[in-house]
Protein backbone atom coordinates (compact mmCIF):
# COMPACT_ATOMS: atom_id res chain seq x y z
CA UNK A 1 0.00 0.00 0.00
CA UNK A 2 1.14 3.34 -0.75
CA UNK A 3 0.50 6.87 0.47
CA UNK A 4 1.00 9.91 -1.35
CA UNK A 5 2.52 12.48 0.49
CA UNK A 6 0.73 15.03 2.48
CA UNK A 7 1.03 18.57 1.09
CA UNK A 8 1.14 20.88 4.34
CA UNK A 9 -0.22 24.36 4.11
CA UNK A 10 0.11 25.44 7.29
CA UNK A 11 0.26 23.62 10.79
CA UNK A 12 -2.28 21.11 11.51
CA UNK A 13 -4.11 18.90 10.01
CA UNK A 14 -5.00 20.08 6.13
CA UNK A 15 -8.74 20.39 5.17
CA UNK A 16 -10.54 21.78 2.35
CA UNK A 17 -10.66 25.37 4.22
CA UNK A 18 -8.85 28.57 2.46
CA UNK A 19 -7.48 30.57 4.93
CA UNK A 20 -6.88 34.53 5.13
CA UNK A 21 -4.80 35.35 7.69
CA UNK A 22 -5.02 38.67 9.65
CA UNK A 23 -2.28 38.94 11.91
CA UNK A 24 -2.67 42.62 12.64
CA UNK A 25 -6.01 42.19 14.48
CA UNK A 26 -4.09 40.42 17.07
CA UNK A 27 -3.42 43.53 18.28
CA UNK A 28 -6.84 44.22 18.41
CA UNK A 29 -7.79 41.07 19.98
CA UNK A 30 -4.78 41.17 22.92
CA UNK A 31 -5.99 44.77 23.32
CA UNK A 32 -2.83 46.42 23.13
CA UNK A 33 -2.50 50.08 23.54
CA UNK A 34 -6.10 49.92 25.09
CA UNK A 35 -6.37 52.64 27.76
CA UNK A 36 -5.91 51.92 31.24
CA UNK A 37 -6.43 55.46 33.09
CA UNK A 38 -8.02 58.31 32.54
CA UNK A 39 -7.57 59.76 28.80
CA UNK A 40 -4.87 60.69 26.39
CA UNK A 41 -2.10 60.39 28.26
CA UNK A 42 -2.82 56.45 29.42
CA UNK A 43 -3.18 56.04 25.48
CA UNK A 44 -6.74 56.61 25.37
CA UNK A 45 -7.59 56.40 21.19
CA UNK A 46 -10.65 58.56 21.59
CA UNK A 47 -8.57 61.38 22.83
CA UNK A 48 -5.99 60.78 20.80
CA UNK A 49 -7.61 61.33 17.33
CA UNK A 50 -8.70 64.53 17.72
CA UNK A 51 -5.40 65.69 17.71
CA UNK A 52 -4.69 64.06 14.72
CA UNK A 53 -5.38 65.46 10.72
CA UNK A 54 -9.15 64.40 10.07
CA UNK A 55 -7.25 61.83 7.11
CA UNK A 56 -4.98 60.76 9.78
CA UNK A 57 -7.48 60.19 12.38
CA UNK A 58 -10.31 58.95 10.15
CA UNK A 59 -12.37 61.84 11.86
CA UNK A 60 -15.66 62.65 9.51
CA UNK A 61 -17.00 65.11 11.23
CA UNK A 62 -15.81 67.68 14.46
CA UNK A 63 -18.70 69.41 16.56
CA UNK A 64 -18.00 70.95 20.27
CA UNK A 65 -18.50 68.49 22.20
CA UNK A 66 -18.78 65.31 19.96
CA UNK A 67 -16.72 63.77 16.90
CA UNK A 68 -17.33 61.38 14.20
CA UNK A 69 -14.48 58.85 13.70
CA UNK A 70 -14.15 55.49 11.71
CA UNK A 71 -14.12 52.58 13.20
CA UNK A 72 -10.62 51.21 12.50
CA UNK A 73 -12.39 47.22 12.85
CA UNK A 74 -15.36 47.94 11.39
CA UNK A 75 -18.08 45.50 11.18
CA UNK A 76 -19.33 46.67 7.73
CA UNK A 77 -18.22 48.97 5.66
CA UNK A 78 -18.61 52.94 6.43
CA UNK A 79 -18.96 51.94 10.25
CA UNK A 80 -18.37 54.80 12.53
CA UNK A 81 -18.87 55.97 15.83
CA UNK A 82 -20.51 59.24 17.42
CA UNK A 83 -17.67 59.97 20.46
CA UNK A 84 -17.45 62.62 23.05
CA UNK A 85 -14.32 64.87 23.51
CA UNK A 86 -14.50 64.38 27.11
CA UNK A 87 -13.09 61.03 28.51
CA UNK A 88 -16.20 59.47 30.29
CA UNK A 89 -17.35 56.06 30.06
CA UNK A 90 -20.32 56.05 30.97
CA UNK A 91 -23.34 57.64 28.92
CA UNK A 92 -25.26 58.60 32.24
CA UNK A 93 -22.20 60.98 33.33
CA UNK A 94 -22.44 63.22 29.98
CA UNK A 95 -23.98 66.21 30.49
CA UNK A 96 -26.78 68.00 28.61
CA UNK A 97 -24.95 69.14 25.94
CA UNK A 98 -22.89 65.98 24.90
CA UNK A 99 -25.82 63.87 25.15
CA UNK A 100 -27.36 66.51 22.68
CA UNK A 101 -25.17 66.66 20.59
CA UNK A 102 -24.27 62.75 20.37
CA UNK A 103 -27.82 62.23 19.27
CA UNK A 104 -27.53 65.22 16.29
CA UNK A 105 -24.40 62.55 15.18
CA UNK A 106 -26.24 59.92 14.86
CA UNK A 107 -28.91 61.57 13.13
CA UNK A 108 -25.77 63.14 10.65
CA UNK A 109 -24.44 59.64 10.81
CA UNK A 110 -27.06 58.26 9.18
CA UNK A 111 -27.96 61.19 7.10
CA UNK A 112 -24.29 60.80 5.75
CA UNK A 113 -24.24 57.49 5.35
CA UNK A 114 -27.92 57.19 3.22
CA UNK A 115 -26.50 59.62 0.74
CA UNK A 116 -23.01 58.47 0.60
CA UNK A 117 -23.60 54.49 0.12
CA UNK A 118 -27.17 53.95 0.12
CA UNK A 119 -27.70 52.10 3.64
CA UNK A 120 -31.23 50.22 4.19
CA UNK A 121 -31.21 50.28 7.88
CA UNK A 122 -28.68 50.71 10.74
CA UNK A 123 -27.22 48.65 14.28
CA UNK A 124 -26.83 51.76 16.24
CA UNK A 125 -25.78 51.29 19.98
CA UNK A 126 -23.73 51.91 23.06
CA UNK A 127 -21.55 49.17 24.51
CA UNK A 128 -21.40 49.91 28.27
CA UNK A 129 -18.57 48.23 29.92
CA UNK A 130 -16.33 45.48 28.98
CA UNK A 131 -18.61 42.36 30.09
CA UNK A 132 -21.19 44.15 27.21
CA UNK A 133 -18.96 44.06 24.74
CA UNK A 134 -16.98 47.54 24.77
CA UNK A 135 -13.41 47.48 23.16
CA UNK A 136 -12.55 50.48 25.11
CA UNK A 137 -14.54 50.71 28.16
CA UNK A 138 -12.74 53.57 29.36
CA UNK A 139 -14.31 56.44 26.75
CA UNK A 140 -17.74 56.17 25.57
CA UNK A 141 -18.70 55.89 22.19
CA UNK A 142 -21.86 55.37 20.20
CA UNK A 143 -21.56 52.93 16.87
CA UNK A 144 -23.49 53.21 13.77
CA UNK A 145 -23.33 50.34 11.57
CA UNK A 146 -25.14 50.78 8.29
CA UNK A 147 -26.60 47.58 6.63
CA UNK A 148 -28.04 46.94 3.21
CA UNK A 149 -29.99 44.10 2.53
CA UNK A 150 -28.18 41.03 1.72
CA UNK A 151 -25.28 42.18 3.05
CA UNK A 152 -24.95 38.87 5.61
CA UNK A 153 -23.95 36.20 3.23
CA UNK A 154 -21.75 33.16 3.10
CA UNK A 155 -18.36 35.21 3.52
CA UNK A 156 -19.02 36.16 7.18
CA UNK A 157 -21.78 32.98 7.83
CA UNK A 158 -19.75 30.45 6.42
CA UNK A 159 -16.08 31.94 5.43
CA UNK A 160 -15.71 33.74 8.36
CA UNK A 161 -14.77 36.63 6.48
CA UNK A 162 -15.48 40.17 6.06
CA UNK A 163 -15.32 41.75 2.57
CA UNK A 164 -15.13 45.59 2.70
CA UNK A 165 -14.88 47.15 -0.79
CA UNK A 166 -13.13 50.64 -0.26
CA UNK A 167 -10.14 51.46 1.53
CA UNK A 168 -10.69 53.54 5.16
CA UNK A 169 -9.11 56.73 3.86
CA UNK A 170 -11.40 56.51 0.61
CA UNK A 171 -14.34 55.61 2.97
CA UNK A 172 -13.93 58.63 5.27
CA UNK A 173 -13.58 60.57 2.34
CA UNK A 174 -16.85 59.96 1.09
CA UNK A 175 -18.80 60.15 4.09
CA UNK A 176 -17.24 63.71 4.96
CA UNK A 177 -18.57 64.84 1.51
CA UNK A 178 -21.73 63.71 2.60
CA UNK A 179 -21.75 64.65 6.10
CA UNK A 180 -25.10 67.65 6.85
CA UNK A 181 -24.01 70.63 7.59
Amino acid sequence: MTSEPEQQIGVGTQDAFQRLWTPHRMAYIQGENKPTGPGAEDGCPFCTIPAKSDEDGLVIARGEHVYAVLNLYPYNGGHLMSVPYRHVADYTDLDQAETLELAEFTKRAMTALRTASGAHGFNIGLNQGAVAGAGIAAHLHQHVVPRWGGDTNFMPVVGQTKVLPQLLADTRQMLADAWPR
